[in-house]
């Protein structure tokens, strides 16, 4: 896996682009190019810089280096300077100035390469999904082959606990520690599944590694398998990634003649079969044990916990429910070992974490990036600034099941300790960035409109609360609430988490607690004024029927 070295951004604020930032920009590809360097630095626009006194800007990773102003005719010199002899290029440097505001995080990063770092998606967009031998020539199965023949099980699993990996899938429990319950649980049948029903609305990282390199999923649960003692798994697919399913089906086939699956694998006495199941198209089934009652041909409705999957799961056997992004760490953790993944991340959080970024930002779509970024930093150079210019209201992280966070929080490192001191929720991955156009009445109420749809209504607190929060949140945004519906959502959030059967009842309240706690006087000016500040929410004062 290729790791880039350096990262330039350009700034193209207005002034930035009226004094020629787009072909200073242009102009550093193609140095970068000549130099034979494309390999090693990563080139972006940045509109989030906030220095007019010395635009256009360009600032280099992981120095820090601050230029400006920088002519087309400048770009030479700095790429052979800079990039290419490693001396930082002393007459083209920014006059000194203290960084504040929205670029005070430069000075905080110097020393680091916030670029991309793929260890999930190292493969994808690079091989052939559909070949097997692409995938081999590419490392592939070179982890299995190692943890059959020179590991024991109990040695896997001590390795992932010292590599510190976390589950991805949003609880960010340790992953070792999952492994080391079920291979310590009594029977002779176990059960490993890959939760790749990824129905958490913005979130579509699964299926791009699904898509774009099955054989890492394959390979990761054979590791698994091993590590745990089954013989048996089933990857639970969303039912509309087709393509994924047909990918993964392919992939399986492949693994079998080349005898990565099946019978004695690697001659070494190991023995594992893997079904791809497809999903009952409900966001629930989500939840593992929901999951878990689907693949047995049931309704998806959450178990009564205790007992866990871990000792009694699929059929009542010891059961192991890994998140996609999980496993597709586990192939590069067993070839590098864990002080390589420890060099990723922050010391609590190691390796990466994929984040699908939406919303009002100049640009949208999927990165993979160390985790302890800043969500400041995923806005300012994947998101490529805020769309025409606005300033951030807010962000909710993990989709629905996420939180909805203020700008001033824009600066916490994205990482499970961080994110859990600060009272947010890490979640899936989705990040959806938000204007102040954006309603905090009315983003809550599609919320709980999506989680009063999609409950399972098995039990009271989830399946009559969201009902009701959502009718007294549609009442707020038509001018007919009361400041007792505040405190009326307030309780339903805290019976919500404490009372609901399963994570989606118990993360559903989270929308209703974060606009209290953070925007109240935005949802108190619906319910006093009347009126909404964004202009979102057509206050027509129609009486909602109950």
């Amino acid at each position: 896996m290729k790791i880039k070295r350096s990262m330039v951004l350009v700034s193209n604020d207005p002034l930035s682009i009226e004094k020629g930032a787009e072909d200073i920009f242009n102009r550093f590809s193609e140095e970068i190019k000549s130099f034979g360097l494309q390999d090693e630095i990563s080139l972006s626009m940045v509109s989030d810089i906030g220095r007019s006194d010395a635009a256009p800007l360009v600032i280099v990773y992981p120095e820090a280096a601050i230029y400006g102003p920088v002519k087309p005719e400048d770009v030479h010199f700095l790429v052979e300077e800079h990039l290419y002899k490693g001396r930082i290029a002393e007459r083209l440097k920014a006059p000194s100035k203290d960084i504040s505001g929205k670029i005070a995080w430069l000075n905080d990063r110097a020393g680091t390469v916030p670029a991309e770092q793929r260890i999930v998606l190292e493969r994808a967009g690079v091989i052939n999904p559909n070949s097997i031998e692409d995938y081999i020539i590419h490392d592939g199965y070179q982890a299995l082959g190692k943890v059959l023949s020179e590991m024991k099980p109990v040695q896997v699993i001590d390795l992932l606990k010292e590599s510190g990996l976390k589950g991805r899938g949003g609880a960010g429990f340790p992953t070792g520690l999952k492994w080391g319950f079920v291979a310590a649980a009594e029977g002779s049948k176990k059960y490993v599944i890959c939760n790749a029903d990824e129905s958490e609305p913005g979130t579509f990282k699964d299926r791009l590694i699904l898509e774009g390199d099955p054989h890492s999923i394959i390979e990761a649960m054979a590791i698994l398998a091993y590590a745990v003692g089954a013989d048996e798994g089933y990857i639970y697919i969303r039912g509309e990634y087709t393509i994924a399913q047909a990918r993964l089906l392919n992939a399986i086939l492949q693994a079998k003649e080349m005898g990565f699956l099946g019978q004695n694998v690697f001659d070494s006495g190991f023995n594992f079969d893997l079904h791809v199941h497809g999903g009952a198209g409900a966001y629930i089934c989500g939840e593992e044990t929901a999951l878990i009652e689907s693949i047995e041909g049931k309704r998806g409705e959450p178990r009564p916990r205790p007992p866990y999957p871990t000792t009694n799961g699929l059929w009542d056997k010891p059961t192991l429910v890994n998140n996609v992004e999980t496993l597709a760490n586990v192939p590069a953790i067993i070839r590098n070992g864990a002080s390589w993944f420890k060099t990723f991340g922050s010391p609590t959080s190691p390796g990466t974490k994929v984040y699908t970024i939406l919303g009002n930002v100049n640009a949208t779509g999927l990165i993979e990036v160390n985790m302890g970024i800043t969500l400041r930093e995923v806005i300012a150079i994947y998101g490529k600034g805020m769309k025409n210019g606005a300033n951030l209201k807010l962000a909710q992280t993990g989709g629905s099941s996420g939180s909805i966070i203020p700008a001033g929080l824009q600066d916490v490192p994205m990482d499970y300790d961080s994110y859990t001191k600060a009272g947010v929720a890490m979640g899936s991955g989705a990040l959806l960035i938000c204007s102040d156009e954006t309603c905090v009445v009315d983003l809550a109420k599609v919320l709980i409109n999506f989680f009063r749809f999609e409950s399972c209504g098995k039990c009271n607190p989830c399946r009559i609360g969201n009902q009701r929060a959502y009718q007294i949140l549609t009442n707020i945004s038509e001018g007919l609430g009361t400041m007792k519906d505040l405190d009326d959502l307030e309780s339903m959030s805290k019976w919500l988490y404490e009372m609901s059967n399963c994570g989606l009842g118990q993360t559903a309240g989270s929308p209703l607690r974060d606009i209290l706690n953070h925007f109240r006087d935005e949802v108190e000016a619906h319910i006093k004024l009347k009126e909404c500040p964004a202009g979102v929410c057509a206050m027509s004062g129609v009486v909602v029927p109950a």
